[in-house]
């Protein structure tokens, strides 16, 4: 459910970006007392020429130059930025202290952002944590393939399609997964939006069936709700949309 020990990019120095990546600098938060979280901040391509061995602190007035940041909150497998656990993050997996992460990021961009536009975009179990920010008022929100709730997501999952017909299997999911305090009820949380939101969601999409995203958009929010959906024969599935070439124009 929350792999946070998968580090991929596999056999990276994470606090070296730049072995990977251009225009990219490695910093740490200490969201909570004894809790400290990477994050990888990537430059603008309007940057990039002026980025050259550049400071950590010329990094970050650069948020506040006008150009719209994006706070992109990745799914169960991945690094950078880190929440909770992931990457060389400290701290254990939790429902709270994974939302922790993500508004106390939020805030510390925005209050070096000048003004500047700052969006959360979670993509799989990312929007859980963006979904818990909602009747707070930021300035947008993009979720990418999100869930009605992350135990739908396993009962549904093809991993667990062999033990689906075992009596109190289902059951036995849901109070696990509220042992562990991870339930992100998407349905729920959003239904207090009042930040504009786009969706994107892939017809062929095998982790998070495309009728949840539906639903998401579906639900009753007073707030502005856009979706874009992807057809199945252009193969994004769950994990690559940022292929679509037009994709800057979409979120713009």
């Amino acid at each position: 459910l929350v792999l946070q020990d998968m580090r991929f990019p596999f056999f990276v120095d994470l606090s070296r970006p730049e072995d990977v990546l251009n225009h990219t600098c490695n910093f740490y938060l200490n969201t909570e007392e004894g809790i400290s979280v990477g994050v990888w901040h990537t430059l603008p391509a309007s940057q990039w020429e002026k980025s050259a061995r550049r400071s950590p602190e010329w990094y970050r007035e650069t948020l506040g130059d006008g150009t719209p940041v994006i706070i992109y909150l990745h799914g169960n497998i991945g690094t950078r930025w880190d929440k909770s656990s992931f990457g060389d993050s400290t701290g254990d997996p939790s429902e709270a202290g994974l939302t922790n992460d993500a508004l106390y990021l939020y805030h510390w961009v925005k209050k070096h952002s000048k003004g500047s536009l700052v969006c959360l975009w979670g993509h799989s179990l990312g929007s859980g944590s963006v979904s818990h920010v909602t009747s707070s008022a930021v300035d947008a929100l993009i979720l990418e393939a999100p869930y009605t709730s992350i135990g739908e997501v396993v009962v549904n999952h093809r991993f667990t399609k062999m033990y689906r017909f075992l009596p109190g299997f289902e059951s036995l999911l849901w109070n696990i997964m509220k042992m562990t305090n991870i339930v992100f009820a998407n349905d729920k949380n959003l239904k207090s939006l009042i930040s504009p939101l786009l969706i994107l969601h892939s017809e062929d999409d095998n982790v998070v069936p495309y009728h949840m995203g539906l639903e998401v958009q579906k639900l009753n929010t007073d707030a502005h709700v856009e979706m874009i959906s992807y057809s199945a024969s252009l193969g994004f599935s769950h994990s690559s949309i940022y292929l679509d070439p037009n994709l800057s124009g979409v979120v713009r």
